[in-house]
C-alpha cells in the first residue's frame, strides 16, 4: 500500500515542516550575513519562515552585531529581544527597519 502525503503520520509531517523552516531560516541568515539582504528587508517582509524568529536572531546575523550591540539597539526602541517578528505590529516593524537603515547610512554602509 502506497502512502500519500496526507496518509503519513502527523509527526512525520511536523518533522518535515520543521526541517523546511530551519533550512529557510539558515538561508536567510546566510544572506543577511553576506550582505545580500539587510535585516531591515527581512523584518519588513512577511515571510512565514520568520514569524517565530526573535528580533535578536535577525539582528545578530548582521556583521559586527553582537549581543551587546543588539541589546543596546533594542533598549533604545523599548523592545525586548525575545519579541518575535510575527508578534510585531506593522508600526514596530517599520520603526525597527527605519532605525536600522538610518544607522547603516550614518555608518557609511551602502543602502
Amino acid at each position: 500500500m502506497d502512502l500519500t502525503p496526507g496518509d503519513r503520520p502527523q509527526h512525520s509531517r511536523a518533522l518535515q515542516r520543521a526541517n523546511h523552516v530551519r533550512s529557510a531560516r539558515a538561508l536567510l541568515k546566510r544572506r543577511i550575513a553576506s550582505g545580500e539582504l539587510t535585516a531591515a528587508d527581512v523584518i519588513l517582509s512577511h515571510r512565514w519562515e520568520i514569524d517565530t524568529m526573535t528580533i535578536a536572531e535577525v539582528l545578530l546575523c548582521q556583521r559586527q552585531w553582537g549581543s551587546g550591540r543588539c541589546a543596546k539597539f533594542l533598549l533604545g526602541l523599548t523592545m525586548h529581544e525575545n519579541k518575535t517578528i510575527g508578534a510585531m505590529t506593522e508600526r514596530q516593524r517599520t520603526m525597527v527597519a527605519s532605525e536600522l537603515t538610518a544607522r547603516a547610512r550614518s555608518a557609511g554602509a551602502p543602502g
